[in-house]
């Protein structure tokens, strides 16, 4: 589990083939400031939002094998640049931002991404299937940075949301890379599919998760 909150922006120095093209890929990260005196081979990071396990470590770098369905549902995993890392959550830490499990839920498109007075405007339109998930005021993660709702509207193209960025927010991730048309990975509140599955059990429904 994770808390969504960005420890450090790395970087990804090299993306190496683990065989086919229907294979995955090993990625090596340069942790930046993300510390790794505690890290050992086996522990889950977060980047950019998917939760990875550490196959091997180096001074300040760590290793990472990612799937091939991995990379077909997520972005940002597959060519060298900067990445949003979280170390797992430990029991004993602050929840800073909320429950994360680091599993990508899908693929959302930004629409706007502008200040607005000393903040930023981030808009982004969410696929149909996860814009039941989405509330005002609730949290949703954006390549790893858990994030509040400020609105949100059905569309014809699925569900847009907008987001407001704080500077601190902008300077310490990689959202500050963004611009109209990237795209993003989303990860909905694991409350709200909780809730989503308990009120279709009272109901006699059936309903597949994400």
């Amino acid at each position: 589990m994770f808390t969504g909150i960005v420890a450090a922006v790395g970087r990804i120095d090299t993306v190496s083939p683990l065989g086919n093209a229907d294979a995955g890929v090993r990625l090596r990260i340069a942790a930046g400031e993300l510390d790794l005196t505690d890290v050992i081979i086996g522990d889950s990071i977060a980047i950019q939002g998917a939760c990875m396990t550490v196959v091997a470590l180096q001074d300040g770098q760590f290793d990472v094998d990612v799937s091939r369905e991995s990379l077909d549902k997520t972005v940002g995993l597959d060519k060298p640049g900067r990445v949003n890392l979280e170390k797992a959550l430990r029991l004993a830490d602050r929840l800073g931002g909320h429950l994360v499990s680091g599993h990508v839920d899908g693929l959302g498109d930004v629409v706007r991404f502008a200040p607005v007075g000393e903040s930023h405007e981030l808009r982004i339109r969410a696929p149909r299937e996860l814009g039941r998930y989405l509330a005002y005021k609730g949290s949703v993660v954006v390549n790893g940075v858990s994030l509040t709702v400020n609105s949100v509207s059905d569309v014809a193209e699925g569900c847009e949301f907008s987001i407001n960025l704080i500077p601190h927010t902008v300077e310490v991730t990689t959202l500050n890379e963004l611009k109209a048309g990237a795209r993003v990975n989303l990860e909905i509140d694991l409350i709200a599919r909780y809730v989503e599955r308990m009120l279709s059990a009272s109901q006699g429904e059936s309903v597949s998760l994400l």
